[in-house]
């Protein structure tokens, strides 16, 4: 049932087209509805999302309205409801916390989600439904979902964060080269939740997001530890600002790049995941036959092949251009390539 995100994203490239339903769960935090959103723009559809845990089962079945003759009525839709029915352009039909809502609003969904048809009114071709739901353990207010509402679904997939899906995001949003690197050393603290009737954060994907805002707003290094903390818990935050420190004391980035024949090789496994993480954010055309050849020493010289492996994939990720360089070809007839050919 667990799936990654880059798993996911394939998956919902092939069934909203096909407008096949889908059910997925996971902690809070781990990006469902972001990785719906971003499915649904790369598909080419149009975003609609209903709150089934704040809604009343008139929102998918329509209000009660009398017809003009006095002693009929029928049932006007609203809302969500009323811009799915008239959707022209293909539309995904997002139904955010679905397990939160009462037994009453989720069985209002279900001739919808089956039938695509309720009171009269049809769904046109274009609409798929898609639903995010938390667990019943993550103490987010999930009771359950009604067995007949869950066999509606075509599917129903755990959403489960993995590390090298989470970095090409961070690459792709500019976060900090030291918190993925510290994220690269502590892969496990990426999604460590912690349900809490405390007032505290649990570090997971959303929250390390905000964590990387508070970052770049230039706070004093006080207000700075104590909004980190309310950010990511207080343990995550102070493991991060200490590895942080020791990247920016320790690891010489620019030393690397001016000399990388002769550099000095790190030996501690956090600073050379600092270095790695470090020279791949900053690697481009025109550096990477200096960041080449440096990763061939920390391969050969150093015996450090899954750093090196680290360095050239991370540099990719950020850079697509980079695999085009002669560099990076010949880099990768070489002993790298036969590490990375290794660990696919």
């Amino acid at each position: 049932m667990s799936i990654t995100p880059k798993q996911l994203q394939e998956l919902l490239a092939a069934m909203i087209p096909a407008r096949l339903p889908l059910l997925i769960t996971g902690s809070p935090g781990v990006g469902k509805s972001d990785i719906i959103a971003q499915a649904t723009e790369q598909a080419g559809a149009e975003l609609l999302i209903s709150h089934p845990a704040v809604a009343d089962p008139t929102d998918a079945k329509g209000l009660p309205w009398p017809k003009a003759n006095g002693t009929e009525a029928t049932f006007l839709p609203f809302g969500e409801l009323a811009q799915a029915i008239h959707a022209v352009k293909p539309t995904v039909w997002l139904l955010d916390d679905l397990g939160q809502a009462t037994p009453a609003v989720q069985a209002s969904f279900m001739q919808l989600i089956l039938a695509r048809r309720v009171n009269g009114h049809a769904l046109p071709d274009t609409v798929t439904f898609v639903a995010a739901t938390n667990r019943r353990t993550d103490r987010a207010g999930v009771a359950g979902i009604l067995e007949p509402v869950k066999s509606r679904f075509a599917a129903i997939v755990e959403l489960e964060p993995t590390i090298d899906d989470w970095c090409i995001w961070a690459y792709a949003h500019s976060v900090s080269p030291a918190l993925i690197a510290f994220l690269r050393y502590r892969p496990e603290l990426l999604c460590n939740f912690q349900a809490s009737a405390d007032l505290t954060n649990s570090p997971v994907p959303r929250t390390w997001a905000h964590l990387a805002k508070l970052e770049s707003l230039g706070l004093s290094a006080p207000v700075e530890s104590s909004a980190m903390a309310g950010a990511v818990g207080e343990g995550a935050s102070l493991e991060y600002l200490a590895f942080r420190s020791m990247a920016k004391s320790l690891v010489n980035l620019d030393a690397i790049l001016l000399n990388p024949t002769g550099a000095q090789i790190p030996t501690k496994p956090s600073e050379l995941y600092a270095t790695a993480v470090g020279l791949a954010a900053r690697a481009n055309e025109t550096n990477f036959s200096r960041i080449a050849t440096f990763a061939t020493r920390l391969a050969v010289e150093a015996d450090k092949g899954e750093f090196a492996v680290l360095l050239v994939r991370d540099a990719i990720r950020r850079d697509e251009k980079i695999q085009y360089t002669d560099s990076f070809v010949r880099l990768t007839a070489g002993p790298i390539g036969q590490l990375i050919s290794g660990q696919e």
